[in-house]
């Protein structure tokens, strides 16, 4: 398949883009293409005007603040995976990085295409939902900051109105020595998950848990929040038992259905791999 005709436009600065994000109908930024050209082959997608982001180097820088870490939505996947800061501060995305798709795919693919395209499968909006990152929003009538918590608005749908466009990601850093773990179940290394979790671990001297995230990527229709089992283990030893208990209660959220696995399926695999993620970032935290 072929797209549907459309027009090219490549603006060189954010302002250019916003400015053309603005004025065109049916327009679509591209950033690093993975998503948007396939859907556009297929004519999944038919936009009339197509927007090129890859000249901006203001959405391509990744940089400390007092918040923690704002990364550009044009930093390259791979460029993230190998980052010294990212690995220090933040090992659980550049765990979960080894995960999306291949590294031919990851040389392109970018953070901001993949939290826009946002497929509940995806692995990145899992691991940013994990560290309760704020994405910035601008567009020709000003900006916005939105909590990862409100990004969703059903299905493959981003919380970005017209002409707005995702510019950077802001995301807290947790305490030193946390434990991390990404797991997921996929057919084969680089397909999409038919359920995976990303875990987060802080422990005190004494083994308790101080705070804990959890998230679901590809078991729902939208990235999941575990707050219920995140509430069962703070405050408590990081036992065997109680991480059991915790780990059950993913097989209660609920399910989507497709050609790769049905939503029952889907719901024990959550389990799965919460538990597994769960034990991980625990021995993780011990050790540190």
């Amino acid at each position: 398949m072929k797209p549907a005709a459309f027009d090219y436009h490549r603006p060189e600065t954010l302002a250019a883009a916003l400015e053309c994000l603005a004025a065109l109908t049916n327009a679509r930024p591209l950033a690093g293409g993975q998503s948007l050209m396939p859907m556009m082959n297929f004519r999944f997608v038919t936009p009339e005007h197509v927007v090129d982001l890859n000249r901006i180097g203001e959405l391509a820088a990744i940089e400390e603040t007092e918040d923690g870490l704002r990364i550009g939505a044009m930093v390259r996947q791979r460029a993230l995976e190998r980052a010294p800061r990212v690995a220090a501060r933040y090992p659980l995305m550049r765990e979960a990085l080894g995960h999306v798709g291949h590294v031919q795919t990851r040389n392109r693919g970018t953070l901001g295409g993949s939290l826009s395209h946002l497929d509940p499968a995806a692995e990145l909006p899992a691991v940013l939902a994990a560290q309760d990152a704020v994405l910035e929003v601008r567009s020709t009538r000003g900006a916005r900051r939105v909590p990862m918590s409100e990004w969703c608005l059903g299905y493959m749908t981003p919380n970005l109105g017209d002409g707005e466009l995702l510019c950077a990601v802001q995301m807290p850093a947790w305490s030193v020595g946390h434990g991390y773990a990404f797991e997921e179940v996929a057919r084969r290394h680089g397909d999409i998950a038919l359920a995976g979790a990303a875990v987060l671990v802080s422990l005190d001297a004494g083994g308790v848990v101080e705070r804990v995230a959890i998230a679901l990527a590809g078991v729902g229709e939208a990235v999941l929040r575990l707050h219920e089992a995140e509430q069962m283990l703070i405050g408590q030893a990081a036992a065997a038992a109680q991480v059991e208990r915790a780990a059950k209660l993913a097989g209660n959220v609920p399910g989507f259905a497709d050609a790769h696995a049905s939503e029952a399926y889907r719901q024990k695999l959550a389990v799965v791999v919460t538990r597994r993620a769960l034990f991980k970032a625990i021995e993780r935290a011990r050790a540190a």
